[in-house]
This record gives structure tokens, sequence and C-alpha cells, in this order.
């Protein structure tokens, strides 16, 4: 899988570059990645935010954004405000976070009257490439939902599965996680992954096939389940493991990268448009695989790549 996000970034590449609002990028890190992914061919930016304080940076930097739309604000709430109208108005399919707060761009994402918010709980995907596994590998969700409950849990198995889809997996195998891989009221986590895999038998979830609980070693090692005696199309063989709440996703996610010298990129998803949540700790390569998986998903969810598909 070591050529995972070099494919991603060719997909990205093949298509017109996606107009992307991002939201206050004043640090060097913020607004080197919005240019970085533009002469990639990869989005085509907006940059929303005070006018002085994005020039200065780019001056710094070296950086030249003459080639893009710069629409000014006074301060950090009025660029999370103003990026959340631009993609109301159709003038962009992507949102991309700069240097302000999550919880600025989230605010303004979130409202029910003048935000991005759709019939889904949105939820953050880490879309990965682990050396010492066979596949891609999605982990779903350790940054926007603490303790989700069953029904938000549905929405995140769900918006995982269409991400899965758009990046070209047909039927995604989806391991619902645990401690355990037997089900025991003690550990409501199981109860709940039972639960979610009937929801998916009655059509409450669909594209994907689940099932659960899975302890980690059990989704996504063939020997591990062999031992356990599990018989299931899921288990050693995951696309996607669904963390029972935040800290489990973001932990996995965290101890793949550092552990295992595994490169990861991440979207957020259930919103109108994807949303890049860019880290100062990010790598180059994590930030430009982040704009691919959100330019290729925006592309799938306009029809584009099957159009794409159609002329080749």
């Amino acid at each position: 899988m070591q050529h995972f996000f070099e494919n991603l970034f060719e997909r990205a590449a093949a298509l017109p570059p996606m107009p992307t609002v991002v939201a206050h990028p004043c640090d060097a890190s913020s607004l080197a990645g919005a240019v970085d992914a533009a002469e990639q061919g990869l989005l085509s930016p907006i940059l929303v935010g005070p006018e002085h304080r994005i020039r200065g940076v780019a001056k710094t930097e070296g950086l030249d954004i003459s080639p893009y739309r710069l629409v000014p604000t006074e301060h950090s709430h009025a660029s999370a405000e103003k990026s959340v109208a631009i993609i109301r108005a159709g003038e962009a399919s992507v949102l991309m976070k700069g240097s302000l707060h999550t919880d600025e761009v989230m605010h303004e994402v979130t409202r029910k009257d003048t935000g991005l918010r759709t019939e889904r709980r949105l939820s953050h995907v880490y879309v990965m490439q682990v050396p010492t596994y066979p596949r891609a590998l999605m982990i779903s969700d350790g940054a926007i939902n603490i303790y989700p409950t069953l029904e938000d849990k549905r929405d995140i198995v769900q918006n995982a599965i269409d991400l899965a889809h758009a990046l070209g997996i047909a039927m995604p195998k989806v391991g619902i996680l645990s401690a355990v891989e037997t089900v025991t009221p003690k550990l409501p986590s199981t109860v709940e992954a039972a639960a979610l895999c009937k929801m998916a038998d009655r059509g409450q979830i669909t594209g994907g096939l689940l099932d659960g609980p899975l302890a980690f070693d059990n989704a996504i090692s063939p020997e591990a389940a062999a031992i356990k005696h599990i018989t299931s199309e899921v288990a050693g063989q995951a696309d996607i493991l669904i963390a029972p709440d935040l800290e489990a996703g973001n932990m996995i996610a965290k101890q793949l990268t550092f552990l295992a010298n595994a490169e990861a990129a991440g979207i957020v998803l259930g919103a109108r448009v994807p949303i890049i949540l860019t880290s100062r700790a990010d790598s180059v390569q994590a930030r430009l695989a982040s704009c691919a998986v959100a330019a290729i998903f925006a592309a799938w969810k306009q029809g584009m790549l099957d159009a794409a598909k159609a002329e080749a």
C-alpha cells in the first residue's frame, strides 16, 4: 500500500482544480499549504482573511498569491462567516481551515440558518497509508464526535462508506471496534456495534459490509481472526475502522502515524462540502493528501468522476 497516496494525487490532478475557500490563512503553514495544493493542481484557492496579514505572510515566506482571489475580512470570526457564505453562494466546493481555531469554523458550519448542515451528523475520517497494512485504512471518528450516540454512529459509518466509494472502494469492509469481539452488556460499545450491523441488514446503512464488535487485532489481522475462530468477510481485512469514541479513534490514528510510520490524510464529512482541517503538526505530504481526498470527494458528489471515466 506504499503507492496509495501517489494514486490519490494522480486521480485528483486529473480533475479540474477544485474551487476551495481557505478560511483565515494567516500563518506560514496554512497559507503555504493552500499554495502548494494549488501548484499541484489540486485546488483553486479563495483566500479569506485580513488582507494585510495574508500578504505579509506571503511576502515573508516568498509565496506568490497573485493568481488567487483574496476576500478581505477584519478578523477570524468574520473569516469563518464569510467563508461559509461563499460556499452557500455556490462559489466553492471545498472548505479548508486556515490559522483560526477549529471551533470558529465549525460554529459557522453548524449554524442552523446560515451554515452548511445537512441531515447527516458531521464526522471526521482519517485516510491512512500504513506501511504494514496491505490496503488503505480509514478511521472514524477521531476529531469531531466525542461520545457519539448510536444514531451518531450510523451517520459516522455512512459518511465513511461514502468516502470509500469516492476513493474507488466499491464495497468497503467496515469493522466496528470494541475491546472484545463478543457482545456483552457490560461494554456498551459491543451492543452498539451489533446494532449497527443489524441496521445495515435492514438498509439503514448502505454500501458497505459491516461486522462488529471486533477487537482491533481481529479487524486488521487475518491470523488473529483465525485464532479466535471468527468467520467474517470483514475480520482481518477491514477497509474502515469505526472507533467507539473520539479518544479511541484519535489514539489509533496517532499511534499508527508515530509508531508505524503511517501517512494520514483527513477530512470532515456530513456538511454540504468536505472540510479540510489542517494542523501545524501535519507533514507536507499529509496536507496535500488531505486536499486530494477532499477534491476527489467533492468531484464524486458532483458526479465529475463518473463523467471522467466515461470520457476515458
